[in-house]
């Protein structure tokens, strides 16, 4: 981004998708009237990250809206994003089930992309040990 030019647009597709069992469904976090479905409950880390790197939204479209995924398209004000999102195991690239792994998470910006599927197991636990330790977040970060 730095190396960019300052009117550069770019194009990022965003895939997460991590499998839920039953107990998410019959959890407020399968609630879309609780957690407004998958887009705000899982989906939202990845719209605040990429509205920090790329700008403010300008548009925001939803193509698909059901209780196990969703996608669409984010436009910012330095990128154009296509995003879809799944909690169904069902979605996730047969080469990473062959891994064992249960998630899948993709950015893909200029048709270079970053597989980080490993490496967030722990981060709530970790944030809340910090908080704990009174080394959390304050008003200011956010």
């Amino acid at each position: 981004m730095a190396k960019a030019p300052a009117d550069k647009v770019f194009d990022v597709d965003l895939t997460y998708i991590t499998s839920r069992g039953n107990w998410y469904f019959v959890s407020w976090k399968g609630d879309i009237q609780k957690s407004g479905g998958v887009a705000t409950n899982i989906g939202i880390h990845f719209f605040d990250m990429l509205s920090w790197v790329f700008g403010e939204p300008q548009e925001s479209v939803v193509h698909l809206s059901e209780p196990e995924r969703a996608a669409g398209f984010l436009r910012l004000k330095r990128a154009r994003v296509r995003w879809f999102l799944s909690v169904d195991y069902n979605d996730i690239p047969e080469a990473v089930k062959l891994k064992g792994q249960r998630t899948f998470r993709s950015i893909t910006m200029e048709g270079k992309e970053i597989e980080f599927s490993e490496g967030f197991t722990d981060l709530h636990t970790e944030s809340y040990r910090n908080i704990i330790a009174g080394m959390g977040f304050g008003l200011a970060d956010a």
